[in-house]
């Protein structure tokens, strides 16, 4: 006998479905946690909670940001070990930080939500997991974060390649790279971090660079014992050590503003190249010809002197092929290779990373085709046609300057506030209106206007036309004041005409969704 075709109605209602179990996930499941907020669900592809720190564990990873900034202000850590911590201490954090908030009931693993639709009649979304099973929740909130999908260059004969290839965020811990010929590609935040660790065990090192990063020094003090103590003993001066830091790093963002200050400052950092480059031809190459802030700063003391080694060779040619044993560059030269490395960062444009996610709002709005021209949003939270769906670092609510944790605090409680503003009104959604998400996306365009991210740099706060739709174009205590408090003439707050539910399409599983 056929078994019956469940109805959507059949599977458990939650208020809220949350994507993604890496910072911003389990910040906003601890703010629901807060608000009284009980019957919700963290979907996670992975097997554990973590995100970026989770996958990325290569040799000396660690955070530029520092360890007080970069972390929950309502989940302080008194114990970092150095100013800027390892990926494995910031994990733990993680970890330590899931069970504190007694969140592991509320996360499914291996449930890659692949679909998300929206159904007008109800108020209600239906997200679907590659597993087959569905979710049906009133609150979807986007917290996958842009650096989840790794980046993988379109090189001729990459394929082909009879060595060892692997991401940086997929780092193999297995393969022994000792006395390997080795090929790095790419010189952004994780190449800089691993190539200085690498370099000693390798027999030969082969940096490939297409475009330099600006590289400053990274402050590696310990953090005492006695500050420690302090930090745990007086909380207050844990925060007065904050708070100091949230300052020095919101100065960073004034010579992004200015082109002129910020070529006039970055003679600092060339002298930090000519200093720890013996080579003058190398130091060249390693000098960027953009202005400074124009792609993100990276920091690091080992990275420069790395390419006074003898092992060492800075390749700018850019790459013709890659054959079964060599990679071969455009001046014709042939290097041979036992691994490739792809440092090359990650898709950061929803247009791609989502292609293979039908994601779609109220009749008319899908939105592969509503962004078809660049993601845009408001505050990097909602967006128009979309009811009910939130984002975490959604369009223009990226950094460049600070720490992304104070952005994704501020974004959870505002999502928390929407919330709680529709059941009062006693409405099932809300929908951002139109002009308010067009006046502000004209606002961010012109603001970013005269900024060093318009002086002719190419990076990946930018989609392929130009237009930068990652980066927070003011200073981030303006984002927490836009933020503090729910517009409610910026919604509509809609009431729907209930209507059955429809079937679920033949094969679709339901899920034992309650937590």
């Amino acid at each position: 006998m056929a078994s019956r075709v469940p109805v959507q109605s059949e599977l458990p209602l939650l208020d809220v479905v949350i994507v993604g179990a890496g910072f911003g996930g389990l910040c906003m499941a601890i703010k629901l946690r807060e608000a009284g907020i009980e019957n919700f669900l963290i979907l996670e592809k992975d097997t554990e909670v973590g995100g970026t720190w989770r996958d990325n564990n290569y040799p000396g990873c660690a955070c530029d940001v520092q360890s007080h900034m970069y972390s929950y202000s309502f989940a302080p850590k008194a114990d970092w070990s150095k100013r800027y911590a390892p990926w494995d201490e910031i994990q733990q954090y993680i970890l330590d930080t899931t069970e504190k908030y007694g969140l592991r009931p509320f996360i499914r693993f291996r449930q890659e939500v692949n679909s998300a639709h929206f159904d007008k009649d109800c108020g209600e979304w239906t997200v679907g997991t590659a597993t087959g099973e569905f979710y049906r929740c009133k609150h979807f909130v986007l917290a996958s974060g842009p650096l989840h999908v790794p980046a993988i260059p379109n090189i001729p004969g990459l394929d082909k390649f009879k060595g060892k290839v692997f991401h940086s965020a997929r780092w193999d811990h297995d393969y022994d790279l000792t006395n390997k010929k080795v090929v790095s590609i790419g010189t952004g935040g994780s190449a800089i971090q691993y190539v200085p660790e690498i370099a000693p065990k390798v027999d030969k090192l082969y940096v490939f660079q297409r475009t330099p990063a600006w590289v400053i020094p990274r402050d590696e003090r310990r953090y005492l014992g006695i500050e420690k103590k302090l930090f745990e003993r007086f909380p207050v001066l844990r925060k007065l050590h904050r708070t100091r830091l949230y300052w020095t790093n919101e100065a960073r963002v004034w010579p992004v503003f200015n082109p002129m200050l910020a070529r006039t400052l970055q003679q600092l950092p060339k002298a930090f190249i000519r200093l720890q480059v013996k080579d003058p031809e190398t130091a060249r190459k390693l000098t960027p010809d953009y202005t400074i802030g124009c792609k993100r700063v990276l920091i690091s003391n080992k990275y420069y002197p790395t390419f006074n080694r003898p092992n060492v060779e800075l390749v700018t040619e850019g790459i013709q092929e890659i054959r079964e044993h060599s990679i071969v560059t455009k001046d014709g030269v042939e290097r041979p290779a036992d691994c490739i490395i792809l440092g090359t960062g990650f898709v950061v444009d929803p247009r791609i990373y989502m292609k293979d996610f039908p994601l779609t709002g109220l009749p008319g709005h899908e939105l592969q085709r509503d962004w078809k021209d660049g993601a845009e949003s408001y505050l990097g939270v909602t967006t128009s046609g979309y009811p009910n769906l939130y984002q975490l670092v959604g369009p223009n609510s990226g950094l460049g300057h600070n720490s992304i944790i104070f952005m994704i605090e501020a974004q959870a409680d505002y999502i928390v506030q929407c919330i709680q503003t529709l059941r009062k009104k006693g409405a099932d959604y809300l929908n951002l209106k139109q002009e308010v998400q067009r006046k502000f996306n004209e606002e961010v365009q012109k603001a970013i206007q005269g900024t060093v991210w318009t002086t002719g740099c190419t990076s990946w706060y930018q989609q392929d036309d130009g237009k930068n739709v990652a980066i927070w174009p003011w200073s981030t205590w303006r984002y927490w004041l836009r933020t503090r408090k729910v517009n409610e003439s910026e919604y509509q707050w809609v009431t729907c005409h209930k209507k059955a539910s429809k079937p679920l399409p033949e094969g679709q599983k339901t899920a034992a969704a309650s937590a």
